[in-house]
C-alpha cells in the first residue's frame, strides 16, 4: 500500500507509516484483498486495542496505541450549529418534527451543508426528504434501514391498451414473476454477478451472503411494489419518441441483508459516540478515517445488490412478456455519495431523496393511484443537487389503518382504472402527498420528461412488517 494511502486514512509520518505499510504488505501476502486490508487498516486507528494479539496488525496497534494522540475530551465536542448552519426547504406541506430532524442534523459538528425536500416526513435521525452533507464522516442513518432502495423503469414497444385487452395474462406475469414479504425468496436461488462480488469485506456481509442470495430478486414490504402502466413520454429519451408505451415500474431495495447491515453500523456508530446528547443518538456517524470506510464499502456492495434485484425481477418480466424493452432508467436514493460542492469534498447523504445533477435521469413516483414522472435533473447546488424520491407521506402507518377502509379505496382505484393485486391499507393513495403539488414545488430541481400511470399494481399482502 502507498504512503499516501495510509496518510489520508489518517497515520501519521514516520516509523509508524513504515510499520503500517509492512502490516499491508503481510496481510497481502496472507491472502486479505486489499478492500479488506484498508479496511482493518482504518479500523485499527479507532480500535487498537482489538488488534493487539492480531498476528499480523499486532505490532502496529501496539505502536498506534504507544503513541496515539489523546482523544478530544467529550464536553469540547459542540452541538449548536443551527444558527450559522441553514437549509433550503421545498415545499409547505411538512411536519414540524421533520424540520427539528433537520436543524438536529445541522447542528452535528461535521455538517457542512443541508437540504429538505418536498416529500419531507420524519424518519430516524434523519427526516426522510432530507439531504446532508458532512465532512469526511458518514451516518449510517441518514443513509437508511433500506441501504440503496431504487426506482427501476422498463419500457416496451407495446400500446398500452394491451394491459387492458389482456389484463390476465400481464396480472398473471406479476403474480408469477415477483415475490413479496419480509422473508420472500425464490427456490431455486436466482443468479446475478452480484453474488460474485467480494462479500468478505467485513465480517457483516461475509454472514450476509446466503440471505442476500435466498433473496435476490424479491421486494420486500412497506411501499415497494411492481405494476404494470401506461407511459406517456412528451419528448425523446435515449432514443426512444414521444408517445404511449407499456411500462413496468418497480420500486424495493436490499432487502434484509441492507437492513442488517444498517442496524449493525448503526449501533457500532452510537457506541463510538457515547457522549451524544440523546436526542441526537440516531445521528451518530463513522469517520472515514476509520469504521467509515468498512460501512462504505458494505453500503456500497448493498448499493450493487439493490440494483440486481431490481435487475432480476425486469430480467424476469421481460422474459414473460416476451418483448425486448426499448429503454431502462434506474435511480436510488437512501445513500451517501462522495461529491465535490463549492470548494469542498464532502459526504452527501440522500435519505429519501434522489441525485439530480444536470442531466442527471431520475423516477419520481406518487401512489397506486397516481402517477410517477420521468425526469430529468437540472443541478440545483441549493439542494446539493438533489430531488424528492416520491411524493411522500403524509399519514402514518397506524393512522391510515384507523382512518381508511378497503371498500372506500377499491372504489376510488376502479375509478382511477387500476387493478390491485395486493397491498396493506397503510398504503392507501391518500396516505400519500399530492405528487402534482410536490412536482410543482421541485420544478427548479428538475424538469418532467415522462408520465407514467399504473394500471395493474402488486405490492406486499397486508399484515407484513414494512422494511422501508
Amino acid at each position: 500500500m502507498k504512503a499516501r494511502d495510509l496518510l489520508r486514512m489518517g497515520y501519521p509520518e514516520g516509523p509508524i507509516l513504515g510499520t503500517a505499510r509492512a502490516a499491508a504488505g503481510e496481510a497481502r501476502l496472507a491472502g486479505q484483498s486489499t478492500r479488506q486490508v484498508k479496511s482493518r487498516l482504518a479500523h485499527l486507528l479507532r480500535e487498537p486495542d482489538r488488534f493487539k494479539d492480531d498476528a499480523i496488525f499486532g505490532k502496529l496497534a501496539a505502536a498506534w496505541m504507544a503513541g496515539r494522540p489523546q482523544d478530544e475530551p467529550a464536553e469540547n465536542v459542540r452541538y449548536d450549529r443551527t444558527a450559522e448552519l441553514q437549509y433550503p426547504v421545498w415545499g409547505e406541506d411538512i411536519d414540524p418534527e421533520a424540520h427539528q430532524q433537520m436543524r438536529n442534523a445541522c447542528s452535528l459538528p461535521i455538517s457542512v451543508a443541508g437540504a429538505l425536500m418536498p416529500d419531507a416526513h420524519v424518519g430516524y435521525g434523519l427526516p426522510i426528504g432530507g439531504v446532508l452533507a458532512t465532512e469526511n464522516a458518514v451516518i449510517p442513518y441518514a443513509v437508511g434501514v433500506d441501504i440503496a432502495c431504487r426506482m427501476m423503469m422498463t419500457v416496451f414497444d407495446l400500446p398500452p391498451r394491451k394491459l387492458q385487452e389482456d389484463d390476465y395474462r400481464y396480472k398473471s406475469i406479476l403474480e408469477e414473476q415477483t415475490r413479496f414479504g419480509v422473508g420472500a425468496e425464490w427456490k431455486p436461488k436466482r443468479q446475478h454477478p452480484v453474488m460474485d462480488e467480494d462479500w468478505r469485506i467485513s465480517r457483516v456481509t461475509m454472514q450476509l451472503k446466503d440471505l442476500a442470495h435466498k433473496q435476490l430478486g424479491t421486494s420486500g414490504s412497506g411501499n415497494h411494489f411492481v405494476e404494470f402502466g401506461e407511459l406517456e413520454l412528451m419528448e425523446e429519451v435515449k432514443g426512444v419518441r414521444p408517445g404511449r408505451y407499456l411500462a413496468v415500474l418497480s420500486h424495493s431495495g436490499s432487502r434484509g441483508p441492507g437492513n442488517k447491515i444498517a442496524t449493525h453500523y448503526s449501533r457500532w456508530a452510537m457506541s463510538l459516540n457515547k457522549s451524544m446528547p440523546k436526542g441526537l443518538r440516531h445521528l451518530a456517524w463513522l469517520e472515514m478515517a476509520g469504521d467509515g470506510q468498512e460501512y462504505w464499502a458494505a453500503m456500497e456492495l448493498m448499493g450493487q445488490y439493490a440494483s440486481a434485484n431490481h435487475h432480476v425481477i425486469h430480467r424476469q418480466i421481460v422474459a414473460a412478456v416476451g418483448e425486448p424493452p426499448l429503454l431502462q432508467v434506474e435511480n436510488h436514493h437512501n445513500f451517501a455519495w462522495r461529491e465535490r460542492h463549492g470548494d469542498r469534498d464532502v459526504i452527501v447523504h440522500r435519505k429519501g431523496a434522489t441525485p439530480a445533477d444536470k442531466g442527471v435521469l431520475g423516477i419520481i413516483p406518487g401512489s397506486m393511484a397516481t402517477p410517477a414522472y420521468l425526469v430529468q435533473g437540472l443541478g440545483n447546488e441549493r439542494s446539493l443537487r438533489s430531488a424528492s424520491h416520491g411524493a411522500g407521506r403524509r399519514l402514518s402507518r397506524s393512522a391510515a389503518v384507523k382512518q381508511f377502509k378497503w371498500p372506500e379505496v377499491k372504489r376510488y382505484l376502479a375509478e382511477k382504472g387500476v387493478t390491485l393485486l395486493s397491498a396493506g391499507l397503510d398504503e392507501a393513495p391518500w396516505v400519500y402527498k399530492d405528487i402534482d403539488a410536490v412536482m410543482a414545488a421541485q420544478k427548479d430541481l428538475v424538469r418532467p420528461l415522462a408520465r407514467f400511470m399504473p394500471r395493474i399494481v402488486k405490492m406486499s399482502p397486508a399484515g407484513e412488517r414494512p422494511e422501508d
